[in-house]
């Protein structure tokens, strides 16, 4: 009867001492981060990001201190993030965790040991079951630590709350007290020891959790990996068709068609043709052509569309735009290179130039009275650009 009266005593002094240590924790504060649906970027100012962010940035650099001791921890979660075509909701959960951690550490020089980062959570927040939002409590919760950051970084969070209450102090006087009592002493050694056997298969149960986690995470990272990796094998395989008009050309009233067939994303085939004929001044002045020019191009960049590749050009043409007329063959080829600017998803528009060398044999004809009279024979070679492009493609398939 005794030894219950003593434990009676004990375990309502505890209860009194806690009282003040409960009331003087420190509380947590969160701030709430929101993002448009489907994007992954942090913008501020935006829908009040601006005012939660001053206000977090005050309220550690006040605590700075306490983060880089290990004190005390910064939490972060986010909440019902939507996918879109790229990225998963857990991956665009853990990209929008990111940046705001990115965000806090640039402007206040913190570390990524500082935060304890939730897995996507995929419900809702709040009463207001807000979506699409990054929630931040500081300072993080013992518990939130020991789950995430481990036991030992809780336990110095915990001291540092005991600290701050004057618990640890308290708690001196009472061990001491306890220690005169050899029977107390016992059972309190007993049920410490209990404690630390169920503190030691707790964590080995979140290791084993921990572990499974990280099994499943790499698995289905490895399936992602494996499907962009078929997808992008998909598109490098595809061939497609498309058909062109050079405007340029167009321009000068030179009728210009070609197609191009793409072998697959990197390699394309090209043929341009273009003719036209005019004659002006009772026949007295001419302006004839005609030209092919076949073109192999390899697409480069992210995108593919830049390019270089070679051009072959063949032809006739008559020109008489004064006294002398000329008429004869043209042939020539050379390195090209230009971009493809898109449109929309069936129109991109082509700039082109082609380098290289045109080599032309042709006539010096003079008319009288309606009959060419040939002048002599002449032969060229120019060097420099052979071919120049603004071109509107349609793509086919």
């Amino acid at each position: 009867m005794k030894k219950s009266k003593q434990l009676l005593l004990i375990t309502a002094l505890l209860f009194i001492w806690e009282l003040p240590v409960i009331a003087q924790q420190p509380t947590d504060t969160t701030y709430i981060f929101r993002f448009v649906p489907n994007d992954d970027m942090f913008y501020v100012p935006w829908n009040g990001n601006d005012r939660s962010l001053h206000q977090l940035l005050n309220i550690l650099e006040k605590n700075k201190k306490q983060l880089q001791a290990g004190q005390m921890y910064i939490s972060v979660s986010s909440y019902a993030a939507s996918a879109n075509d790229i990225l998963t909701s857990e991956r665009m959960a853990y990209i929008r965790n990111n940046r705001i951690k990115s965000e806090l550490i640039t402007q206040r020089g913190l570390t990524e040991q500082m935060f304890v980062t939730d897995r996507a959570i995929l419900s809702s927040y709040g009463k207001e079951k807000l979506r699409n939002v990054v929630v931040v409590t500081f300072p993080a919760s013992v518990e939130k630590v020991a789950e995430i950051a481990g036991i030992e970084a809780a336990r110095r969070v915990e001291n540092y709350n005991k600290e701050r209450s004057g618990k640890a102090e308290r708690e001196r006087l009472f061990i001491e007290q306890a220690a005169r009592e050899k029977a107390e002493a016992e059972r309190l050694a007993k049920e410490q020891a209990e404690r630390e056997h169920l503190a030691a298969q707790e964590k080995a149960r979140k290791q084993a959790e921990t572990e499974r986690l990280a099994a499943e995470r790499e698995e289905k990272e490895r399936a992602e990996t494996e499907r962009l990796a078929a997808e992008a094998a998909a598109k490098a395989k595809a061939h497609s068709l498309s058909l062109r008009a050079n405007l340029l050309r167009w321009g000068t009233l030179t009728p210009d068609l070609g197609v191009e067939w793409r072998l697959n994303r990197h390699v394309g085939i090209l043929v341009n043709g273009s003719y036209t004929s005019w004659t002006w001044n009772s026949n007295d002045h001419r302006y004839a052509l005609w030209e092919i020019a076949p073109e192999a191009r390899y697409y480069i960049g992210k995108e593919k569309r830049g390019y270089i590749g070679a051009i072959y050009k063949a032809g006739s043409f008559n020109y008489k735009l004064s006294e002398i007329g000329k008429q004869g063959n043209l042939m020539g080829g050379g390195l090209t290179g230009g971009y493809q600017l898109k449109l929309n998803k069936a129109l991109n528009l082509d700039f082109s130039l082609a380098l290289g060398c045109l080599h032309a044999d042709y006539d010096k004809y003079i008319v009288i009275d309606g009959i060419r009279v040939r002048q002599g024979k002449e032969t060229k070679n120019w060097w420099g650009p052979i071919s120049a492009g603004v071109t509107l493609v349609w793509n086919v398939f």
